[in-house]
């Protein structure tokens, strides 16, 4: 076994053990989060069994499922999305965790290929009210949502946040309630959801306790960036 192979067993060991003593019973996926990291990671990643990934800069996740189009990936666009990249999003995502805005909503509902299934999407929901971090104000949940519902080719399936980073445990927690709360105040409106996009490598274990539905993971499954690949993601921020 790989050294990703075996960090994906350990944590996928992990996500069971925390549900397992958790008050929610819903299944819990992980989505590895790619960006940064070689195609030929992803290759091993997936020949461990992990089938879902998620990108955050266009212009690198294009080269990289260029390269790994022998794979059944599932690829999710997790990043902040540019009106003018609608369209390859569109085009090359089974889902969209990052909208916030209806604008964007529009343009991918209408650049979605007829021959595709509609796009599966989350709503960015900034809990933590950063000034510096895409998602849309709470209160603002519901008209978006609604929407959003009514857009042919998208699939609205959720909620996606990204708390405050903090080492305070509880402080984590309660934003990842916040952010439940959210969601079951759209559920409880008429929202046929059933997707909570939250917890990443350092805080998914609170998140799950939270009702996760999706972790997405990094560094945890593989491993801290080098210098160069941190740099080669501070050269896609402008894709």
């Amino acid at each position: 076994m790989t050294i990703i192979s075996n960090r994906l067993q350990d944590i996928l060991a992990i996500i069971e053990s925390v549900k397992a003593v958790g008050h929610y019973p819903q299944q819990v996926n992980l989505l590895a989060v790619s960006k940064a990291q070689p195609a030929s990671a992803v290759r091993e990643a997936y020949v461990a069994g992990q089938i879902m990934f998620g990108e955050n800069y266009l212009q690198e996740a294009l080269d990289k499922q260029a390269l790994l189009t022998d794979l059944a990936i599932e690829w999710h666009f997790i990043g902040p999305i540019q009106s003018n990249k609608t369209q390859l999003i569109a085009q090359n995502f089974a889902w969209v965790h990052s909208i916030d805005r209806l604008k964007v909503a529009q343009r991918l509902s209408d650049a979605r290929p007829a021959n595709l299934p509609p796009l599966q999407v989350c709503i960015q929901v900034n809990i933590s009210h950063e000034s510096s971090k895409s998602g849309v104000a709470p209160d603002e949940l519901e008209a978006l949502a609604t929407a959003i519902s009514k857009l042919p080719q998208l699939k609205l399936r959720g909620l996606m946040a990204i708390p405050e980073p903090s080492s305070d445990n509880n402080k984590q927690l309660i934003q990842f309630k916040q952010v439940r709360e959210c969601y079951d105040a759209l559920v409880a409106k008429g929202f046929a959801l059933d997707t909570l996009s939250i917890g990443m490598s350092d805080d998914y274990q609170i998140a799950i306790e939270q009702g996760a539905t999706i972790v997405r993971i990094g560094s945890a499954l593989f491993g801290k960036r080098t210098s160069a690949l941190a740099q080669k993601v501070i050269n896609f921020k402008g894709c």
